[in-house]
């Protein structure tokens, strides 16, 4: 089986596995949850990294371009700024 992560030993990723099995189903989904979260913080962080003038709705039309997609997110909230991300 390959690795899920080159930084982290076989045991490791073992034992992950094996607690990711023994989870709940509540468990489990407040570990995506979390994770999600985390993702949209960081990419969110990033965009206000790169674009620190912009007004809170570019950055969030500019976050959702990211995390939808051009073309939902044009859907969604319409233009998006015109830059790629």
């Amino acid at each position: 089986m390959q690795p899920l992560a080159e930084d982290t030993s076989a045991e490791t990723e073992r034992i992950l596995i094996e607690l990711w099995r023994q989870a709940d189903p509540a468990r489990k989904f407040a570990l995506v949850i979390d994770s999600t979260r985390t993702m949209q913080e960081f990419l969110l962080s990033g965009v206000r990294e790169r674009h620190p003038h912009d007004s809170p709705e570019a950055l969030h039309r500019r976050f959702a371009r990211l995390w939808l997609g051009s073309e939902l997110a044009r859907k969604a909230y319409g233009e998006t700024p015109d830059d790629p991300e």
